[in-house]
């Protein structure tokens, strides 16, 4: 597992624990085709932003949502993980 993937699946159980599932996906499916411009978008808050969360975190979360390859497997993690809560 890459690093892009461990930090996305542990997205996923943040928003299972929290019980988000459903609207997590809801919102994801309906963004990921422009999910490039939301990421350049926290770029272009980075500066703001990383004042109060890690700046390393901040921009390699940036970076994964670039890729509509990887929005695709943080809904597919979330679905995982809440399947295997479920039982």
């Amino acid at each position: 597992m890459t690093s892009e993937e461990k930090m996305i699946s542990n997205l996923a159980k943040e928003i299972v624990d929290r019980g988000l599932s459903a609207p997590a996906i809801f919102f994801l499916e309906s963004s990921k085709y422009i999910s490039f411009i939301g990421s350049q978008f926290l770029v272009f808050l980075g500066p703001i932003a990383t004042c109060f969360i890690s700046n390393k975190k901040y921009y390699n979360f940036a970076e994964i949502l670039e890729k509509k390859g990887n929005i695709n497997f943080l809904i597919d993690e979330i679905e995982r993980i809440n399947l295997n809560t479920q039982s």
